[in-house]
């Protein structure tokens, strides 16, 4: 009765070993699926917001485990020295779970609103604006800015938008601006500055600082001026709208539940088949 208990316990030991693996599997699923709702989550709340980029969630699976027999473990040798043959033929694979591996940046080009106003230049391709702000130069694609108090373009927040010679002073909204950035006074047709557009090595990692600003970093690589043809076009009196496709983010979020959902299943079932483990062991002692 003692070494029949004793392998019991044995078993039990085992299959409660893989339980508590199941359990760790459901719970790495949840929090994979729980990032990719963060992020569709604010793609969907930065819709309306000009020059928008939507984040993306990459998923990555752990290095699996080949499962084989453990009650035929051995090699059998042919006669004659044919060869051999695994006694322990392999069942299947075994799944470790998933991880978050990487959040980007999707930096497609938006479409184009026309507003009209004089102060509004979209950029059509890749580039960024440079700005001025108390934690130093940021970069952006929203193209909506204003004219400050003091005749300097700012952006809606206030930061002086970067020329290639400083601050642009403009006084007023009567100004014109070429495919090329170039503004120029309407009355007399003075040049006033060019707009500083920058790009990076790695745009992709660029870091998001919040109200459409990115930082750079070592991956990113430092900002440079965009010259020739790495430099946008701008479109006076246009907006850039965010790339973010409601309908796809939509869709992805009802995949996301039901994935959620599957993971919370198995957390569940892997929950009440250690119950009854539990219980047999109670009732064999």
């Amino acid at each position: 009765m003692l070494c029949y208990l004793q392998k019991t316990v044995i078993k039990v030991n085992a299959g409660g070993k893989i339980m508590i693996r199941g359990w760790y599997i459901g719970a790495s699923g949840m929090n994979a699926e729980q990032n990719r709702l963060d992020a569709i989550a604010n793609n969907l709340a930065n819709v309306d917001t000009a020059g928008y980029k939507r984040d993306v969630t990459v998923s990555k699976s752990f290095s699996e485990l080949l499962l084989r027999r453990t009650n035929m473990d051995g090699v059998n040798q042919i006669p004659n020295g044919m060869g051999s043959y695994d006694t322990a033929p392999v069942i299947g694979k075994l799944g470790l779970g998933v991880e978050t591996n990487e959040n980007y940046t999707d930096f497609s080009q938006g479409s184009f609103k026309i507003t009209n106003t004089k102060t509004d230049a979209a950029l059509s391709g890749k580039g960024f604006y440079a700005i001025e702000t108390p934690n130093g130069e940021r970069y952006t694609r929203n193209g909506n800015f204003l004219v400050g108090k003091e005749g300097i373009l700012e952006t809606k927040d206030g930061y002086p938008v970067l020329g290639e010679n400083g601050y642009i002073f403009v006084d007023d909204d009567k100004f014109t601006i070429n495919e090329d950035g170039i503004i120029t006074r309407s009355d007399n047709g003075e040049q006033i500055d060019r707009f500083k557009i920058v790009r990076f090595d790695n745009e992709r990692y660029l870091k998001k600082m919040g109200e459409s600003f990115y930082s750079s970093n070592d991956i990113s690589g430092p900002a440079h001026i965009a010259e020739g043809a790495e430099r946008p076009k701008f479109l006076q009196g246009y907006s850039e709208t965010s790339n973010v496709n409601v309908v796809n983010e939509m869709v992805q979020m009802i995949e996301v539940n039901r994935a959620y959902e599957a993971n919370q299943k198995t957390i569940q079932s892997q929950d009440s088949m250690m119950s009854t483990l539990w219980q047999k062991v109670a009732e064999l002692s």
